[in-house]
């Protein structure tokens, strides 16, 4: 009589088809339905490992989150962020405490803590938007930048306030809970100022509408958010993510304001004290900025009330610009020698080259960007014939050369 042929009880594979066929009391299983199985079983019990843990936390999103020191965030700032004491101290200090609310937030106490979110103000290419990534880079959290400009009000062409939303979702991997204790910084909050006090016939759909928007998310609220967009897809599967925890930063030029925060210092001299802040440099006018200001700049006061922390970041000066080329592991002199070292070059520069290059930064009032601008005009031409050379293995470049190649293409860095 002949034997029956053993098959596979769940996939039917003949003995003959496989490598192995393990034998049970009433079945067998091949080694390819084992792989299988094993796989399911990993998949399912790593995500109840996860629910668990996630369900522990209660949705705050930082199962493994050390939250380090204002001093310790201050010193890794230092590392990339050059000057900007005073800005820097206020960052440290909000970001702490935001977090420490979070990991706090699920313990019955009866006093309840309020998330504060952060309004920087400062010229552009004061390092705002470097701070924001700085930050978001060492404390290890979803970070995204928007922009305030693109933003209409629900209805018109543009971006909804939700779009912001939908960016750091992304950021996160679509994951809500790691997105909702995460960073956005909405640079150029000044452009969506209110135009004027007077009635206009037309309908200013980018500015006070975006930040009536904007209340509820910066207060924290359930939105509901298309991962690809809002109205552009209309039957997308909505996200909801909870803005409560997610922290806000603001940032703006607001370009003109120092003439308002003079008028309102001047005002308030009495006596023989007037005129005394005749001598306030432009700089140290930001220092005192005040609600009042952003106010009459253009900023409605429900905006201006939720957004209580105020950073102002002070101009950069000669000394400070010398620093930010050479000084931080980022520094610009760094990335470019980095970039010939790539082709086998060592780059070096002579002191005065340094000096030339803050000099026309400095005289273009462009900040910290004024300077890549600038040494890209200087190196433009080697960077263009040197790649592909073996016989150049060295390139040293002095004033008179940074000068010639200024001058060859100065017009065009004017034009930008």
């Amino acid at each position: 009589m002949k034997a029956k042929e053993q098959l596979c009880s769940f996939c039917g594979r003949k003995k003959t088809d496989t490598l192995m066929l393990i034998s049970g009391v009433e079945g067998h299983i091949c080694e390819n339905c084992v792989e299988q199985a094993f796989k399911i079983v990993e998949e399912e019990l790593g995500a109840s490992k996860s629910k668990k843990k996630h369900d522990t936390q209660k949705g705050t999103g930082l199962e493994d989150f050390t939250l380090p020191t204002p001093s310790q965030i201050r010193q890794h700032l230092d590392e990339y962020v050059i000057g900007q004491d005073d800005a820097k101290k206020v960052m440290c200090v909000a970001v702490y405490n935001h977090y420490k609310r979070i990991l706090n937030i699920n313990k019955t106490e009866d006093v309840e803590i309020e998330k504060s979110n952060i309004l920087m103000v400062g010229e552009t290419g004061t390092g705002k938007t470097l701070l924001a990534r700085t930050l978001a880079r060492f404390l290890n959290v979803p970070f995204c930048i928007a922009d305030a400009t693109v933003l209409t009000e629900a209805g018109y062409v543009g971006d909804d306030v939700e779009s912001i939303l939908a960016r750091l979702l992304q950021v996160a991997n679509y994951d809500a809970s790691a997105a909702e204790r995460g960073i956005i910084y909405l640079d150029e909050i000044d452009k969506i100022s209110r135009k004027s006090d007077n009635a206009s016939i037309t309908r200013d759909v980018s500015g006070e509408g975006v930040q009536q928007g904007l209340l509820k998310i910066l207060e924290g609220t359930i939105a509901h958010v298309a991962p690809e967009g809002g109205r552009k897809h209309p039957d997308a599967k909505y996200v909801k993510i909870d803005t409560s925890n997610i922290l806000f930063i603001c940032g703006g030029a607001f370009d003109g304001i120092e003439k308002i925060i003079s008028r309102r210092v001047k005002n308030q001299e009495v006596g023989f004290k007037t005129g005394h802040h005749d001598d306030v440099e432009k700089k140290d006018l930001l220092k005192h900025i005040s609600p009042a200001d952003l106010k009459q700049f253009g900023l409605i006061p429900e905006i201006i009330g939720r957004l209580p922390i105020i950073a102002a970041l002070e101009p950069l000066d000669k000394v400070v610009l010398k620093n930010i080329l050479t000084q931080p592991k980022n520094a610009l002199i760094k990335q470019y020698s980095k970039l010939f070292e790539l082709e086998g070059i060592a780059l070096s520069f002579d002191d005065a080259v340094i000096d030339f290059i803050v000099e026309k930064a400095f005289e273009f009032q462009l900040g910290a960007r004024g300077l890549r601008g600038i040494c890209e005009s200087i190196l433009l031409d080697y960077m263009y014939e040197t790649p592909g050379k073996e016989n150049v293995k060295k390139l040293h470049i002095s004033l008179k050369e940074a000068e010639k190649h200024w001058e060859k293409y100065k017009t065009v860095f004017k034009a930008a």
